[in-house]
């Protein structure tokens, strides 16, 4: 016997289903609160964040080398590195120890020690809370990304937006829920993985964004070379396939893929009018352009590249990203680095970490001390969460002289805005950066996660979907929230 959606959302509970019910009932005005019903009505408890951007450094980004000062690193550099048990490492990367490649200074008032290539994060070191014990299952870079991004370290499941977008909804009917800004080099490890939506309703998915080219959102309008599609005719198409679609659906009660799909028409159409304006950032004034370092009247894909190219990859997407956020769009996950090419313009700095992290760090700082100021500027920071992250971190010891290789035993994340403690540093890893302090006490990806829902105002273990006969959720069966970081 088939049962309608509302029906299934009904009888699913108090979980997730109960939320999305919630949503579908309120947009159909049929709730007795549904005039002045919130955004974040029928959660689990009162939310401090609204929204979120993930910025992830694709490839492994070095914490000993950014975030993580370790003295006995400078102390011992050069000398053989004894690490008091077998290491399984990924490659030959047991050399000697490697001091940080880059001097550390002290910023902000809670005196941070940052290394000198992510300086500009001086600017808003007091916003911010690293996690420094974190730990992973893996040094593959597909399996350690996938973790990241959707809580398990094998394909098939939802991205974190997804989750969000599914268990919040939009905040904006005329933009996705859920935005992607890739490299403009090419994907990282996964590709279209990491922010698929797996058995979620196909239109919680990311949608993917390259802001700066000549085409930022394919396929949202006509081919430049096919003159004959007119805007009207092309609004008729639309309608024509939304009919004929709605007409089929109703044949197959209980398939969300046509759903999905009339869904993904409709947005595109809405699309065509609020992307564009959304992704135009010739709007802003020139305080806020020189503030991202993008005021010098060039744009990446000039022939005479700017000599600070990694600034204004990596800016313009957080600026973008602002845009986004602002408009309601509810996640928002920005990458650096690619999975290709030589010089690596990626973090998997095997070879030499100075010459491969140098851009890449220093773009990232700029871009992401830009948005933090913004976001406070704006009052957007105070229900907005930041979160950078990478696949794992690399070793202390060095690689060939210049590099190091994956270190999924200790590495940094760091989190600002919405209900976040301000200038601290939680779980410190060990005198070397190699694991957490404490071992028996890490900070793993699920916790981050079950931090971040919590502060959305949904309880990690109520976020579940029946799939193949289990209750799936974003934490599988792990997790806890990170008291320590919270406000």
């Amino acid at each position: 016997m088939s049962t309608s959606r509302r029906d299934f959302l009904f009888h699913s509970g108090g979980g997730l289903g109960g939320i999305a019910l919630a949503s579908l009932l309120g947009a159909d005005k049929l709730l007795a609160d549904a005039p002045r019903k919130r955004a974040d009505g029928g959660l689990h408890h009162k939310p401090k964040a609204k929204r979120i951007v993930q910025l992830f450094m694709a490839g492994g980004a070095s914490h000993v080398d950014l975030f993580d000062f370790k003295p006995e690193l400078v102390k011992r550099h050069g000398q053989e590195a004894n690490f008091g048990e077998h290491v399984e490492a990924f490659q030959n990367g047991l050399g000697p120890w490697l001091k940080p490649v880059w001097e550390f200074k002290t910023y902000g008032n809670c005196g941070k020690q940052l290394s000198e290539v992510v300086a500009p994060l001086g600017d808003v070191i007091d916003e911010i809370a690293f996690i420094h014990n974190m730990i992973g299952k893996t040094g593959v870079h597909s399996q350690g990304t996938l973790l990241q991004t959707t809580g398990f370290n094998r394909p098939g499941f939802p991205g974190m937006g997804c989750w969000v977008s599914y268990g919040l909804g939009s905040a904006n009917e005329n933009l996705p829920t859920f935005v992607v800004l890739p490299d403009h080099r090419g994907l990282a490890s996964n590709g279209t993985k990491n922010w698929d939506s797996a058995f979620l309703p196909a239109q919680h998915q990311g949608t993917a964004i390259y802001p700066g080219t000549k085409t930022p959102i394919e396929d949202l309008f006509p081919d430049e070379r096919a003159k004959f599609v007119t805007r009207d005719a092309d609004k008729a198409g639309i309608d024509l396939l939304t009919e004929l679609n709605k007409q089929h659906a109703n044949a197959r009660p209980g398939d969300e893929r046509l759903e999905a799909r009339i869904k993904s028409y409709e947005l595109a159409a809405k699309m065509q009018l609020a992307a564009p304006e959304a992704l135009d950032i010739s709007k802003e004034t020139k305080e806020t352009l020189k503030l991202y370092g993008l005021d010098h009247g060039k744009t990446s894909f000039d022939k005479e590249i700017n000599p600070l190219e990694e600034t204004d990859y990596f800016s313009r997407k957080c600026l973008v990203a602002r845009r986004l956020l602002e408009r309601g769009v509810r996640f928002v996950q920005v990458w650096s680095g690619n999975d290709n090419g030589f010089p690596r313009r990626n973090w998997d700095s095997h070879e030499d970490v100075k010459r491969d992290h140098g851009p890449l760090a220093y773009g990232m700082a700029r871009g992401a001390s830009a948005l933090i100021a913004d976001l406070k500027r704006l009052g957007l920071l105070e229900d907005t969460i930041v979160l950078w992250t990478t696949e794992f971190g690399r070793m202390p010891s060095s690689q060939g002289g210049k590099g190091r290789d994956h270190n999924p035993y200790c590495f940094t994340n760091w989190l600002c805005g919405g209900g976040i403690k301000r200038g601290i540093s939680h779980g410190p890893s060990d005198d070397f950066g190699y694991k957490p302090a404490d071992r028996k006490y890490p900070t793993e990806v699920y916790d981050v996660h079950a931090t971040i829902l919590h502060l959305l105002g949904i309880d990690h273990t109520k976020l579940s979907v029946r799939h193949n006969g289990i209750d799936r959720r974003l934490t599988d069966v792990h997790g806890h929230v990170i008291e320590e970081v919270l406000a």
